[in-house]
């Protein structure tokens, strides 16, 4: 489509009507916390009714999303068939801690790898994060490097909503679209070009109610999710649908989902994992824990074979744990002997 006619989409069409044409333009609105409240305002209306400093918080501006907006279009009505970029590895080269300590170590990761980032609350475990979702290149207070397939990624994979390689769930998630479940999760399947539009949304649905501990329906509206619920339809899309081939986790063990499930389901779709926990069951699934001591890498830790026996332990007294919380919510009482639980 030319320049202009897309220019001309963002000042006159109405929202509503670019979202069924375009729907990745709704994920990149969300991705960024924008909602909708009225689909007849045009692109450049509802953008310009954001005030300048909540783009400033997402290092952003008003134009740059507009520019956003606007590549995708272009791409989509060009139809490209550019393949995305096939990540392999992700490495992280060590910089500094907040002394200006040396790191001294380098961090890879290969698809189906889970790596737990440990440490105090306040350590630097969610910069470390943040280094990797920015792909760090010794431009941040770290100083660390981060790398795709031993290379220095393009600007694109850094700096362009769309072609992100890094999905990451925050400790709180919470939807502004006006949308129920299933509309936003089929938007999502088409801006992914799924064919089979249904089948994707009842996997998603499925899958999610799997990983959420309290259920919920296509028709629930996404403003009415818990922070579980939102948690969980959010990691289900990441894995079933999100070209990103990194994900990145804050703290899963607050969301109120089946973490266990939730990691074996994005290690299954070979996505690179990297989460921060204090859960030391979650902690041990991992092959790996980086240590984070004054900002800055300690060490790094390989699973051994005992803390895997370990870990069969761990599994049978959170499957216990999730038996009371289970009674809690039905209303049941915890009047009984609790050894008689643990010991089975």
């Amino acid at each position: 489509m030319e320049e202009q006619k897309i220019t001309s989409l963002l000042r006159t069409a109405p929202i509503g009507e670019l979202l069924t044409r375009y729907p990745y333009i709704g994920e990149m609105l969300d991705s960024v916390k924008i909602g909708v409240p009225d689909i007849s305002m045009t692109v450049l209306e509802l953008l310009s009714s954001v005030p300048d400093a909540y783009y400033e918080d997402f290092a952003l501006s008003r134009t740059k999303m507009a520019e956003h907006i606007f590549s995708y279009i272009e791409e989509a009505e060009a139809e490209t068939t550019e393949s995305s970029l096939k990540v392999k590895t992700v490495t992280v080269i060590g910089g500094h801690d907040k002394s200006g300590r040396a790191e001294n170590c380098t961090l890879t990761l290969t698809r189906g790898d889970i790596v737990c980032i440990v440490g105090p609350t306040g350590a630097g475990k969610s910069r470390l994060l943040g280094d990797i979702e920015c792909m760090a290149q010794c431009d941040t207070p770290t100083g660390r490097q981060v790398l795709i397939n031993g290379e220095v990624p393009e600007e694109k994979y850094r700096f362009e909503i769309e072609h992100k390689l890094v999905a990451q769930l925050s400790q709180n998630m919470n939807f502004v679209m006006d949308l129920s479940v299933a509309e936003f999760t089929a938007l999502h399947a088409q801006s992914r070009m799924v064919q089979d539009e249904a089948e994707a949304v009842r996997r998603i649905l499925d899958c999610a109610n799997e990983l959420a501990g309290e259920q919920f329906a296509g028709q629930t509206p996404l403003t009415q999710l818990s922070g579980g619920q939102s948690r969980a339809l959010m990691i289900a899309s990441t894995a079933l649908l999100s070209r990103s081939p990194i994900v990145l986790i804050d703290e899963i063990e607050n969301a109120g989902i089946d973490r266990q499930k939730a990691l074996h389901l994005l290690v299954q779709e070979e996505k690179i994992v990297m989460m921060s926990t204090h859960d030391p069951l979650l902690a041990l699934l991992g092959s790996r824990r980086v240590v984070i001591k004054n900002g800055g890498i300690e060490g790094i830790v390989e699973t051994s074979d005992e803390e895997r026996a370990n870990l069969s332990y761990l599994e049978k007294i959170d499957e216990g744990l999730s038996e009371l919380r289970g009674r809690i919510r039905r209303g049941a009482k915890i009047d009984f002997d609790l050894r008689s639980l643990f010991e089975q």
